[in-house]
């Protein structure tokens, strides 16, 4: 990314909270940070004077001035302490504020229309773009930006000063006013360029060394996930293997980066370095020619001192602007994702019909093999579906073109108004929490049914272990078997009562009298409920009234169950 897209990039990323409804409160507390950054600007032009007075006095062995100007240095020194302090609280309050905003507004975009689910292959790891980018991005820019107008009003102050102080220099004829300020600035122009050619391969490396690191955390999170699987196949050494892989990237890219870094250091430090005897060297032929005293020649490395160091930002700040523009990389490339993730819509419309109703539907892979072709068919309320078909043939994509999560699909599904939908997965979610949260997932737990319903249901599922343990929390993905994750997944449902369910081999784990079991409890406790199912088995036909079966080429056939 050149640096013309990094800056618009920036700019996309920056002015969204400075617009927003928040923006009157940060603008203040920004203007506030500003003006105490301004002020320690102002007492260090009253230290800066100081120090010329200062070492005058001790040149000329006035004891009577010294007690005055250390007190007068420990009330400037005690000022400036308490307003730098004050202006880092503030700002870290309004890094606070500004973090908030922004990874609120991410996780609505991430969420909304289940972008999310549709992500999941172009961008990665986009848990740490949410967590991490964006602390970096709002901290790095904060302080960029304050530092940048503090040693721009630096400049302005102490360049007035530097340039007073140094006076002219005669080169082949020519005087030069101001000539240490001249100096400054093109000794700092030079260093910039330099540092830019030194630097620039940082900012891709520290891109790399993002997502690196991501990778290598992401790889230990699915072990987590699937220990148990893992721990049947013994998979240990290939788990291992893996981890190496990940991780030796993350130490390659690192030692680039290293070497790289190494580079810059040599450069930058040595740069600073030398800028230190400058001042004295270019101040020595007026002070051996006794036209300034020692708190002149102070007073004159001070200000060099702080012209230099304001000019030389760019220097300083390249580090953390490679940082900064890796960190803009990710997160401008995430928000694309995200925008072109929302503009990919299934071209299946919704209607409103007295029951379940599909209209010429077609539904295909994204390398465009069709699944199905022209699917029509009219569900009665109260009866039930089951879909059939070999391994492949597309049932569950089906499931997925109803729930409205698969684009690649067109035609009309019809439902009655207002009509609640459910879906169940052959893995149920478990979120992490309470029993409680799992069991009435996805309504939140200010929203909980009496515990007096919840225990009932658990015992009507025949989870009566379960019962005492609503608010404890633990790994219930962990904890409870595939079966009893099912068994809760009815539970749920129970407890939602929709109008329309759909199961997607929601049944899979349970033996065959426990899957008929829950079927009639379906029917027992909701009797008005029109049911969808996935499934193999064929102990399924009788819990079910009309089939639906998929060749996985296209056609499909519809009959009554007997």
């Amino acid at each position: 990314m050149d640096a013309k897209k990094i800056c618009r990039s920036f700019w996309l990323l920056f002015k969204g909270y400075w617009s927003s409804e928040e923006k009157w409160k940060a603008r203040g507390l920004l203007a506030v940070v500003i003006l105490m950054n301004f002020s320690m600007v102002y007492l260090l032009v009253q230290l800066n004077e100081w120090y010329k007075i200062f070492w005058d006095a001790l040149q000329n062995y006035e004891e009577e001035n010294f007690w005055p100007l250390i007190g007068r240095f420990s009330a400037i020194a005690f000022t400036y302490i308490t307003i730098a302090v004050y202006a880092i609280y503030l700002r870290q309050m309004l890094q606070i504020k500004w973090r908030t905003w922004m990874t609120n507004n991410y996780l609505r975009a991430w969420m909304d229309g289940q972008i999310y689910y549709r992500l999941q292959d172009a961008a990665d790891n986009p848990d740490q773009r949410i967590s991490e980018d964006i602390g970096q991005f709002v901290n790095l820019s904060l302080a960029l930006l304050i530092d940048f107008l503090k040693q721009l009003t630096t400049l302005a102050a102490f360049g007035m000063v530097l340039w007073n102080l140094s006076g002219s220099i005669t080169i082949a004829g020519l005087i030069i006013p101001g000539y240490m300020f001249w100096f400054s600035l093109i000794y700092s122009g030079v260093g910039t360029v330099f540092a830019h050619k030194v630097g620039r391969k940082l900012i891709a490396l520290n891109f790399d060394q993002q997502r690196y690191e991501a990778d290598f955390r992401f790889s230990m999170m699915r072990v987590r996930e699937n220990s148990e699987s893992i721990a049947f196949y013994r998979g240990e050494p290939s788990e291992l293997e893996g981890f190496n892989l990940k991780f030796s990237n993350v130490i390659k890219n690192y030692w680039q980066l290293m070497r790289k870094t190494k580079h810059l250091n040599f450069y930058a430090i040595g740069y600073a370095q030398l800028a230190v005897l400058v001042p004295y060297i270019m101040a020595a032929p007026r002070y051996f020619a006794k036209e300034i005293q020692v708190g002149g020649l102070m007073q004159i490395s001070s200000a060099f001192g702080r012209v230099q160091e304001a000019l030389s930002f760019f220097v300083n700040s390249y580090d953390t602007l490679a940082t900064l523009a890796a960190v803009i990389n990710r997160l401008s490339g995430f928000t694309e994702h995200m925008d072109e993730a929302k503009k990919i819509q299934s071209s299946v419309t919704t209607a409103t019909a007295p029951e379940l109703k599909i209209s010429a539907l077609n539904v295909s892979l994204p390398n465009g093999r069709e699944l199905l072709k022209k699917l029509s068919l009219e569900l009665e309320n109260s009866k039930s579906l089951l879909v059939t078909g070999s391994s492949g043939c597309g049932k569950s994509t089906l499931l997925r073109t109803l729930a409205g999560i698969w684009a690649h699909a067109s035609g009309e599904i019809s439902l009655p108004e207002k009509a609640r939908v459910m879906f169940l997965p052959q893995k149920p979610y478990l979120p992490l929490g309470t029993l409680r949260r799992a069991l009435i997932y996805p309504a939140t737990e200010k929203n909980s049914p009496p515990d007096d319903m919840l225990k009932k249901i658990l015992r009507l599922v025949d989870l009566p272990a379960l019962v005492e343990k609503l608010d404890a929390t633990e790994d219930w993905n962990r904890i409870l078997s595939l079966g009893e994750q099912q068994r809760l997944a009815f539970a749920r449902v129970i407890l939602s009562a929709p109008d329309y369910i759909f199961l997607d081999e929601a049944t899979s784990a349970l033996d065959e009298p426990r899957e008929l079991e829950m079927y009639e409890l379906l029917r027992e406790q909701l009797p008005k409920v029109t049911v969808v199912s996935v499934g193999h088995r064929s102990t399924l036909f009788k819990m079910h009234d009309v089939e639906l079966n998929l060749d996985g080429a296209g056609n499909y056939k519809l009959r009554a169950i007997a």
